[in-house]
């Protein structure tokens, strides 16, 4: 199935953008790809994102710790698949340094730990090293960091 691209002339695209970033935080990679689809060129993508920045609708840091936080406390991702997530939507270093500085250490272990502890029960293994090996790929399939899972683990012994 192959979409229509509407063709908007850039006062039309700044207003539907302004909507399109006012539903929900959005950072300059979804912005610029929204606007290609409403049949701009380059030259016209950039003012209009330029605008968008300097209006505030679109703020890269803001969006950074809001995606951040929220995938923490709502999926619980650990900062690895955080940072790799964001850097897939071409978020700078500096941001992605700021965002996983917003997140709490001690609810950051709290949530490992009761992840681990939650898909723990549902293994049927009777082995408690096979059990480990396998809680520990579920955390790092989570984005957790291989010294606090190993942290973890040795605590259980």
């Amino acid at each position: 199935m192959e979409f229509k691209k509407e063709n908007l002339t850039p006062n039309q695209a700044k207003l539907k953008i302004a909507n399109f970033c006012n539903y929900q935080e959005r950072c300059q990679a979804e912005v610029k790809d929204k606007l290609y689809s409403y049949g701009l060129n380059t030259t016209d993508v950039n003012e209009v994102l330029a605008y968008t920045v300097s209006e505030g609708l679109v703020n890269e840091e803001r969006f950074a710790i809001l995606f951040a936080g929220g995938k923490f406390r709502q999926k619980k991702w650990g900062r690895l698949k955080i940072k790799r997530e964001l850097k897939e939507k071409q978020i700078s270093d500096y941001c992605i340094k700021k965002a996983l500085l917003e997140i709490d250490d001690e609810k950051y272990i709290e949530h490992l730990e009761s992840i681990a502890e939650k898909y723990s029960r549902t293994l049927k293994d009777k082995l408690n090293y096979i059990k480990n090996q396998k809680v520990m790929k579920h955390l790092l399939s989570k984005g957790y960091e291989m010294d606090l899972i190993q942290d973890y683990i040795k605590g259980l012994k």
